[in-house]
């Protein structure tokens, strides 16, 4: 795995993210000036279609918003493009708290080394919330596969170069397969899907050997006996999958790609509004509905502070650049 770059830049761009996003009160007339915050209804925006994970998770703390402040929270699903479309409505949104994106990794670290050009600047056009949820993915195979681990499978791509494929229908499972590929040194090809569930159809099919894929959808088919789980991609292992070792465990040193979601107001928001929509959503995460989804999407909750999320987001901006740029990936 390429060695991440060393605290002092990542530290620089986040500080950068902090000042572009323009949280200081002189930047934006305060909502505060209107009366108490929040007094109108609330627009959480999804970059993703309806029963997304990332839309169930929106409407989840959508609903524990409503029961703090009393206000509507409205999610408005923009799909498409990558997320593209719906972060660019956040940046250009008014900043007075009442536009919120719920989103993750691929609009705001993966996109910017996937895209020649994006219709917004992860960095300058947003002033980050905090931190929301965390998951990993699942290395599998067909369930009559000759491979029964990690060590065989990647034995096997050895022994076979070129032979196996891997599919995918999203940034993160497409990055994790390539960064199997790197620390395993083995070469497999890739086969890109519009969706995770698509790809899966195949792999039950036949036409492709692997994918590292979400839980929630991987879970029903290794539970139902059609796939086998070899490997989970985060360093510690699922709650849903206890006997599946991590992919590092199984041999793979190094090897740790998982997926967030995070809150982001458009820049130039008000400090005391990111305050209180960081207070809001913290405690939203904590709440009944929230764990619900935390439950059946294999995720965990994960909440920080607004410079914790900036600090964060370089970090990975930079890991998920190097291992596009490794995997040889030309941005489209």
């Amino acid at each position: 795995m390429p060695t991440l770059p060393h605290p002092a830049p990542l530290a620089r761009l986040a500080r950068r993210t902090l000042l572009a996003s323009g949280i200081a009160l002189a930047l934006a007339p305060s909502a505060f000036a209107q009366g108490a915050y929040p007094n109108k209804p609330i627009t959480l925006l999804v970059p993703f279609a309806a029963g997304s994970a990332t839309d169930q998770l929106a409407r989840a703390l959508g609903q524990s918003i409503t029961d703090q402040t009393k206000q509507p929270v409205v999610v408005e699903n923009k799909g498409g493009a990558s997320g593209m479309i719906a972060a660019q409505a956040a940046a250009k949104a008014a900043p007075d708290g009442y536009t919120v994106l719920i989103t993750t990794n691929t609009t705001h670290a993966a996109n910017e080394h996937l895209y020649k050009k994006l219709s917004y600047d992860p960095v300058k056009d947003f002033a980050p919330l905090g931190g929301l949820g965390k998951g990993g993915q699942v290395l599998v195979v067909p369930a009559n596969a000759p491979y029964k681990s990690v060590g065989e499978l990647v034995a096997f791509a050895k022994a076979n170069p070129g032979k196996l494929s891997f599919g995918s229908g999203s940034s993160s499972s497409r990055i994790a397969g390539e960064m199997l590929k790197q620390l395993a040194g083995v070469d497999i090809l890739h086969v890109p899907y519009k969706s995770n569930p698509l790809a899966i159809t195949d792999l039950l099919g036949g036409q492709i050997n692997l994918m590292i894929t979400d839980v929630s959808t991987g879970v029903p088919q290794i539970k139902a006996g059609k796939l086998r789980a070899l490997g989970y991609s985060t360093p510690k292992r699922s709650t849903q999958l206890p006997d599946v070792p991590t992919i590092a465990e199984a041999g793979v040193k190094g090897y740790d790609m998982g997926y967030w979601f995070a809150a982001y107001a458009p820049a130039h928001t008000p400090a005391p509004v990111v305050t209180k929509l960081n207070q809001l959503l913290t405690t939203a995460v904590a709440s009944a509905a929230a764990k619900s989804f935390f439950e059946m999407s294999g995720s965990e909750p994960w909440t920080t502070t607004p410079q914790e999320l900036a600090q964060f987001q370089a970090a990975e901006t930079q890991k998920w650049g190097q291992v596009i740029k490794a995997a040889g990936i030309t941005p489209e």
